[in-house]
């Protein structure tokens, strides 16, 4: 087991890895930004070394600031956490290099899958369903319609480099292709440095349904069941549930079953998502597979007892997955709402700020908040508005959602505005509570219908 293990992230990913090392008796050295310079994690951890100014391309981004701290402080492995360098190849790579574990999947997995199109190609190889679409890169426009017209419309025009909702665009006739074809390329070559597009058939009206897996050095994958992330606002996905209402045991099996074919392919280790749409007639197909830890891995652990960024520090120290498939069950029912520091009534606008006074509603059983937020914390305007996760765990949906209205009511951060009005409102819908929703239900159904509070 390592002795050091240095986080490459901030906010409440970053506090929640220094927990984890903490319990499993390893010290940790956190890496912040100027703007960061009075941030939790920098609290909490063992050592803290600044890395650069505000600008994430200057601090948190910036691979030869994070390695040089990683061997100024003799940090054996690195934690990437979610976003900024979780998904990035080279920097894997360099961390090999320098004989610094890089707590993840290999640079070659992360190539592998971080390119859709050849992601969708190796999961036909592997028996897995993918949505109809291109069989590789399309070109130009011209072969966009040719495909469009062959597979039918509405269809999504996707970045090949893409994620967090970039370079996406949904067309729904031949006349608006060419504009969206033209602005997703744009906004992937600035997201990503690459303009690859690829085009796939709309499976709508869909659930958003993610399997969690788990996989070794020495071959082993499992599945941890199913999370549903079907509520989403702009591609960006907004309250999440394990386990899906609409997944039955035996659909559940064969789910779990494609994932572990997913992961075998690429000889997957440590922890990673893939990610499916299901149709209304039960059919699901892959989308993406995430390599790395997700920021609704708490309701996996909630609803199986597992520890997913501990497994993930074992798995990279060489540690053989100890668990069996028939050992993982899932008991009850767990919510996470994410909580952002914006304003609903003006667009979700952002709200960074002084929080003057704040309350985490994090007693009682099965309630839990992941935040890096404390009284008198100013949230810097440079970075993601996500300040924390509420995570609630019943026996069943109901005591879940009922569990989550409570502590949704008790949360308390003045000083800034965030949306657990909108969270509230949201989680009390009668469709939400009747597991009655699909990606489309946020954007048209709820949001048009709802009044926020000025």
């Amino acid at each position: 087991m390592f002795s050091k293990v240095l986080i490459a992230n901030r906010g409440e990913i970053a506090v929640r890895i220094i927990r984890a090392c903490r319990e499993l008796g390893i010290s940790t050295v956190a890496v912040y930004s100027e703007a960061d310079r009075e941030a939790l994690h920098t609290e909490l951890a063992d050592e803290a070394i600044c890395i650069g100014p505000a600008k994430a391309a200057d601090s948190y981004l910036n691979v030869q600031q994070i390695l040089s701290a990683a061997v100024i402080t003799k940090a054996e492995a690195i934690h990437p956490g979610f976003g900024f360098l979780s998904e990035n190849s080279r920097f894997a790579a360099m961390c090999e290099e320098i004989n610094v574990t890089f707590i993840g999947p290999t640079s070659e997995t992360i190539d592998a899958m971080g390119n859709k199109i050849n992601a969708r190609q190796l999961m036909n190889e592997a028996d897995v369903p993918v949505i109809p679409g291109s069989d590789g890169e399309v070109s130009d426009v011209e072969e966009a319609l040719a495909i469009a017209e062959k597979i039918g419309y509405p269809v999504m025009l996707k970045a090949a480099a893409g994620g967090g909702g970039k370079g996406i665009r949904k067309v729904l006739s031949k006349e608006e292709l060419p504009q969206h074809f033209a602005s997703a390329q744009q906004e992937a070559k600035a997201a990503f440095g690459n303009d690859a597009m690829y085009l796939e058939k709309i499976i709508y009206p869909a659930r958003h349904i993610e399997v969690q897996i788990l996989g070794d050095a020495f071959g082993k994958v499992l599945h941890l069941g199913e999370r549903d992330c079907s509520l989403q606002r702009n591609n960006q996905k907004v309250l999440e549930e394990s386990p899906s209402v609409v997944i039955s045991e035996k659909k559940r099996q064969e789910l779990g079953a494609a994932a572990v074919r997913a992961a075998k392919a690429v000889n997957y280790r440590n922890a990673g998502t893939i990610e499916f749409l299901m149709d209304e007639s039960g059919d699901f197909y892959f989308m993406e597979m995430n390599t790395r830890i997700q920021v609704e891995h708490p309701i996996t652990e909630m609803v199986t007892g597992i520890d997913l960024v501990k497994k993930q520090i074992e798995i990279a120290a060489n540690e053989p997955l100890e668990l069996e498939q028939e050992d993982i069950r899932l008991s009850g029912h767990a919510i996470e709402c994410r909580i952002n520091a914006e304003n609903p009534a003006f667009n979700f606008a952002p709200s960074p700020g002084t929080i003057n006074n704040l309350f985490l509603p994090s007693g009682g059983l099965g309630i839990r908040v992941d935040s890096g937020m404390y009284s008198g914390y100013t949230i810097p305007p440079y970075y993601d508005s996500m300040i924390a996760k509420v995570i609630v765990h019943g026996d069943n949906r109901f005591e879940a959602l009922m569990k989550m209205q409570r502590a949704l009511g008790e949360l308390v951060t003045e000083g800034v505005m965030t949306n657990a009005e909108f969270q509230m409102d949201l989680i009390s819908h009668p469709q939400v509570i009747a597991g009655d929703y699909t990606t489309a239900f946020l954007q048209e159904t709820f949001l048009p219908n709802w009044t926020p509070e000025q």
